[in-house]
């Protein structure tokens, strides 16, 4: 999708912002600096490092919130991280871990881009975007958007990233409560839309074989999976338009950057998102469905 296109297409443009700024989001969660840097901390394990990161800006919040806002993760995985990570570290320093090692990370996945006018341009017309927005229903969002602003150009570009990544998940949960969607319930679906095979989501979600299963008889009850856990045909077009609700939740950053804002942001993030990609800093596939950007 062109850039120009994106920023006329109506929620097509959450989409298009979705997709290049998630890929920048997501590199803290593959990145070595930031595993290194949360065991510097004093964390234990990937696991404790990525639900102590990624929670740290609500405060030291028992494993329910955590549950409630993450969404998709078997209790049992929060549990063993959570609340036992602030005894390892307190939020304030998990944070600052967090983002020591993503600066380290993007110094090195973009190089001289990192530094440059273009890379100044870019934050600013995202924090642009993200600034202001209602955090009203959208807890991780609000947690985030209260944190100061990193200085540096690719720390603050990666900043908006965060916000618009946590703004667009909160959207998302909703629509899956909405929609009665549990969270195993929830990657059911995406393996049989081919996200991943089911049985990589299930193991990296921490969901058994019988939750998984019974999951998937529920599902069936509904008629949105086949016997094979494939989509049906009104399983597909319910998911469809979930999508399409997340996306048209998801457009107050865009409405308020407008049309030549977003089409302009859209340039400006294909360098950075090619280098994250060519560098090796993301996986595809991935266990978000991110799709590896088009040639």
């Amino acid at each position: 999708m062109s850039a120009g296109a994106a920023a006329g297409g109506g929620s097509g443009t959450a989409r298009a912002m979705w997709r290049a700024l998630e890929t920048l989001h997501m590199t803290v969660y593959w990145a070595p600096e930031a595993h290194a840097a949360y065991r510097a901390a004093g964390l234990r394990g990937g696991w404790m490092g990525y639900f102590a990161s990624r929670s740290a800006a609500m405060g030291p919040v028992p494993a329910e919130v955590v549950m409630a806002t993450f969404y998709n993760f078997h209790p049992r995985m929060v549990r063993r991280a959570i609340p036992d990570a602030w005894g390892f570290a307190p939020p304030a320093e998990v944070l600052a871990a967090r983002f020591a090692g993503i600066d380290a990370a993007l110094r090195r996945l973009l190089g001289e881009w990192a530094g440059s006018e273009e890379a100044a341009e870019a934050a600013g017309l995202a924090r642009q975007a993200m600034d202001g927005q209602d955090p009203s229903g959208r807890p991780l969002f609000a947690a985030h958007a209260a944190l100061p602003w990193p200085e540096p150009p690719h720390l603050s570009l990666w900043h908006a990233a965060t916000l618009y990544r946590e703004f667009r998940g909160d959207a998302h949960v909703a629509c899956l409560t909405v929609d009665g969607i549990d969270g195993c319930e929830a990657h059911v679906l995406a393996a049989g839309a081919g996200q991943l095979p089911g049985a990589v989501l299930r193991e990296y979600r921490g969901w058994s074989e019988e939750e998984w299963s019974a999951a998937t008889r529920r599902l069936r009850d509904r008629e949105w999976v086949t016997e094979n856990g494939s989509l049906t045909e009104a399983g597909r077009a319910a998911r469809d338009a979930r999508e399409q609700r997340t996306d048209d939740l998801s457009m107050g950053p865009w409405r308020q950057l407008g049309p030549d804002g977003c089409a302009r942001l859209l340039k400006l993030l294909d360098q950075p998102v090619r280098r994250v990609v060519e560098g090796g800093g993301i996986p595809f596939p991935n266990p978000v469905g991110l799709p590896a950007p088009s040639a």
